[in-house]
């Protein structure tokens, strides 16, 4: 390094790597300037100098330098390594891999090159390159002791445990008796625990519960160690051992409910499907009772009980559960037993013991059975309880009667009005659920989970405007869009992109969705620091999973939901492209002279503002140069409104980009498939999307959507010209003989398996939705048999065993598909009118459907009133900035609400 120049430059070219590793850039730069003053064409210095620049943001003049010197000195390989480190800072991690490869064959023994090699390898998951490195770093440096531990680790993640076994061994038996000293013993501890881990993953259990048992002693994380000994038990199937250390356990945590899952499975009393017998459900009873005596204080021995029990017995114990809890006013309690509701019966049981609860408090002052008087807050809770009940069961007029007078009786917490505001949502009204989460905000202004409930339920009303005036009150700066991106803010991205998106802003929309992308993007690059921070703390196990979670990261709900979102983008802008300037000219030169005039003064004036508004932007993002010499500048979006990014030459191509990756990481959801359909007809890649709709009837072969999909396929096939060339006849060759194997379409038409699926879904109102857009597009002439179809559909009412009757099966959503359909497919306006009077009688809180008590028609209510001095925002103004209208059925102004 440097050899090549006299001992002074040495020196100085030393000073340039020293100050580059401890962050004195300006130093290390002026070092480097003073070796090219003497030798302009030092290849080594040229690649550190711009290494330098790189860490100082100049990255155009660094490359620069990089290049220029590693062409004057090909065969160093500091100048390649430099030329690595420069990539894998931009993330180019398969260019900096190749220039690694180079620098080696120079210098094949350099550590730090297979260090990095290593890391990147890890990055990359290139498997076999990492055993081979890791091998390397061992042979080079076999006293160390963190080439022992990549090595093991590298065999482990290449799907070699045993070798990774024989790795450990081996490098125990380097070390001596009294290993390890005080300061390693949880390291130490970590590595012992990480073996036994794979003995375990080799299926070698009883050689694995001999080696924790010999080297207790040297692992300090004592929970550890009795939860791996516990497991290694249960599946040697020593149930007695492990039902005494279970219990060990539960005297250490009462409240972790995997211990007492696995004290079931000891006693051989645990179900996966949670179904028991009576005699097991007798047998349980029994065990929970004796381990409530010994943990009285514990919440799980209590609450497992009620997913078991059934009848008189789950009523006793669900009254004994739910008291207290009411009597100390636990916000959570229906969130703690809502998985209930999904159990036959208990959803009535619990109906008809909280309706006792509140007649006995509203009658007697206290519970059923007790003399002794509640406090006045537990009628309260019993009201709140109640309102989220008939909330989950559809009954939202009941639902907004109990919370309505909760508010009366207590008009004081914040609790309330937050669940007012989610009721209100299910119902329809969502500008009136805004407004109300937003007064619930007011009454705290320093709660940031009430201001993310309102925000999120101001973008569900398509209040984006006011949605970001509120989310700004807690972020940096009040600069809340890039604040908000940086903090990686998921849920306001997607919800402000669906917002986006209803009201037909593709940019916007666009911008929101693939920011959640980003992110994706960003947490996958996050690991890198890992590779090497774990196996030198020893946290193996740790990262192990985290290496795992990193596999599976793409397969989330948020990155599903933000791809889907972009796919949708692209495919409507495909259908319906933006106007070239050239079309808007010549849409302009037909309009009247007075209106033309109009058009151009409205965009000079938005183009001004436009302008201004990007230089006080300007203006207020300060640079400032910090004492390494980095500058910091603050970022101006230059797309603010993703204008760039609906100036796309393919958008189905773009589109197919997070196809693949919902196709590889969440192909078990209907969505994927029912995308990739949708863009393959639009591709024309026949073949592409028959792989979509056998997907969709492998998944769901009954839903409304696998049939229309299937419908629509094989009618364009049948009226598609004969096919002419050999592909054509290949491929239509290929799905004829497929199409034998349809249980859906065997020896019928379309038109009759339409019919047959109407047979088997005649009570359903999506399914019957589907048959008829089904029959319009087989048979545009039975249009209005069709839409016959669809108002034929009675809204029935679910039998149930509860207090106040049944509820009815449609449900809002549904409605609001079916009308669409009505007005959009079948584009009959008459139809869609008579639907929605009709589905107004059903939801009278929807504002979509403008029925009797939504917001939209009910204005003669009072209007809510905000102090702006308590952090109250001012809808009046935040609607008037809004300029884009709301499109799914809601208001911009809610005018008046009784709270």
């Amino acid at each position: 390094m440097g050899a090549s120049l006299p001992p002074k430059e040495a020196n100085l070219f030393k000073l340039i790597v020293k100050s580059y590793e401890t962050k004195q850039y300006k130093k290390g730069l002026k070092a480097a300037d003073a070796i090219l003053k003497k030798f302009p064409d030092h290849g080594e210095t040229l690649s550190m100098k711009g290494l330098t620049l790189n860490c100082m943001d100049r990255k155009s003049e660094a490359y620069d330098l990089v290049r220029l010197g590693l062409k004057n000195d090909l065969k160093s390989h500091v100048c390649w390594h430099v030329y690595g480190l420069l990539y894998r800072s931009d993330r180019e991690y398969r260019e900096a891999i190749k220039c690694y490869r180079n620098a080696l064959r120079i210098d094949p023994d350099n550590i730090e090159i297979l260090r990095d090699l290593s890391l990147l390898q890890a990055q990359m998951r290139d498997l076999a390159g990492f055993v081979e490195t890791r091998q390397q770093l061992l042979t080079l440096k076999p006293n160390h002791r963190m080439n022992w531990i990549g090595f093991a680790v590298a065999h482990h993640l290449n799907s070699n445990a045993s070798k990774a076994i024989d790795i450990l061994e081996a490098y125990e038996g380097t070390l001596e008796e009294d290993y390890p000293p005080d300061n390693e013993r949880c390291e130490h501890g970590e590595m012992l625990l990480y073996k036994i881990s794979l003995l375990e993953e080799c299926g070698l259990l009883e050689r694995a519960l001999k080696e924790l048992h010999k080297k207790d002693f040297k692992i300090v994380d004592k929970l550890s160690y009795k939860e791996e000994e516990v497991s290694l038990l249960v599946k040697l199937g020593h149930l007695e051992e492990g039902e005494k250390l279970y219990r060990m356990l539960l005297s250490m945590n009462p409240d972790n409910y995997r211990y007492y899952e696995g004290l079931q499975k000891c006693v051989g009393l645990y179900s996966q499907s949670g179904q028991y017998s009576s005699d097991e459900i007798d047998q349980l009873e029994a065990l929970y009772k004796s381990l409530g005596q010994q943990y009285s204080r514990s919440s799980a021995v209590k609450r497992i009980p009620l997913d078991f029990l059934n009848a008189e017995k789950f009523q006793e114990a669900a009254d004994n559960y739910i008291r207290p809890l009411l009597t100390k006013g636990v916000p959570s309690l229906f969130s703690d037993l809502s998985p209930l509701y999904n159990h036959a019966g208990k959803a009535d049981i619990l109906e008809q013991l909280i309706l006792g609860l509140e007649h006995s408090i509203k009658t007697t002052g206290g519970y059923p059975g007790r003399e002794d008087k509640e406090p006045p807050s537990t009628l309260m809770w019993i009201l709140f309880y109640l309102a989220q009940h008939y909330d989950r069961r559809g009954q939202y007029d009941i639902s907004l009667a109990k919370i309505d007078e909760a508010i009366e009786h207590t008009p004081t917490v914040i609790d309330l009005y937050s669940i007012k505001s989610r009721i209100l949502k299910h119902s329809g009204d969502l500008a009136a659920a805004a407004a109300l989460a937003d007064e619930a905000r007011c009454m705290d202004l320093a709660d940031r989970y009430v201001n993310s409930d309102c925000v999120k339920r101001m973008l569900q009303a398509d209040q984006v405007s006011l949605a970001e005036k509120t989310a700004v009150l807690f972020t940096k700066d009040g600069d809340q869009h890039n604040n908000l991106h940086d903090m990686q803010c998921m849920w306001y991205e997607l919800a402000s992109g669906e917002s986006f998106f209803r009201q037909g802003d593709l940019g916007r929309a666009l911008k929101k969705f693939l920011a959640v992308e980003k992110h994706y993007a960003d947490i996958t690059e996050d690991q890198f620091d890992f590779h090497s921070y774990c196996l030198r703390k020893m946290t193996l196990r740790a990262y192990i999973e985290m290496l795992k979670f990193q596999d599976r990261l793409h397969s989330h709900a948020y990155f599903r939901k933000a791809a889907a979102g972009a796919i949708r983008c692209y495919i409507k802008l495909y259908d319906s492209p933006s106007k070239s300037a050239a079309e808007e000219d010549d849409e302009m030169s037909r309009l009247p002279a007075s209106q033309k005039k109009k058009m151009r003064q409205k965009q000079r004036k938005a183009e001004a503002r436009a302008k201004k508004e990007a230089e006080v932007k300007i203006e207020e993002s300060s640079v400032s140069v910090s004492k390494s010499g980095k500058r910091n500048v603050k970022p101006v979006d230059p797309d603010p409104c993703g204008e760039k990014l609906l100036q796309v030459e393919a958008p189905l191509l773009e589109a197919t980009k997070y196809l693949k990756l919902l196709q590889k990481h969440s192909p078990d959801f209907l969505e994927t498939h029912l995308l990739s359909f949708e863009l393959n007809m639009r591709k024309q890649k026949i073949l592409l999307a028959f792989q979509a709709v056998k997907q969709l009837l492998r998944l769901d072969a009954e839903n409304p959507d696998s049939h229309r999909c299937l419908i629509r396929f094989f009618h364009k096939v049948e009226s598609t010209p004969a096919p002419a060339t050999d592909t054509e006849k290949l491929i239509c060759g290929v799905i004829e003989a497929e199409r034998r194997t349809f249980s859906q379409l065997h020896e019928k038409s379309l038109i009759e398996a339409n019919t047959l699926f109407l047979e088997n879904h005649r009570d359903s109102l999506m399914h019957r939705a589907a048959v008829a857009e089904m029959m319009y597009v087989l048979e545009p002439s039975k249009k209005a048999e069709a839409i016959k179809l669809i108002e034929d559909s009675s809204n029935n009412l679910v039998a149930r065993n509860g207090a106040l009757g049944p509820v009815r099966e449609w449900k809002l959503k549904e409605c609001i598909a079916v009308h669409n359909i009505l007005g959009g497919v079948l584009v009959d306006r008459d139809a869609a009118l008579r639907w929605k009077v009709r589905c107004a009688e059903y939801f009278p809180c929807s504002t979509f459907f403008e029925g009797s008590r939504s917001s939209a028609v009910n204005s003669a209510l009072k209007q809510v009133t905000k102090k702006p001095e308590n952090g109250g925002v001012n809808h009046q103004d935040a609607e008037q900035s809004a300029n884009s209208p709301s499109s799914n059925g809601t208001v911009e102004k809610l005018e008046a609400l009784v709270i």
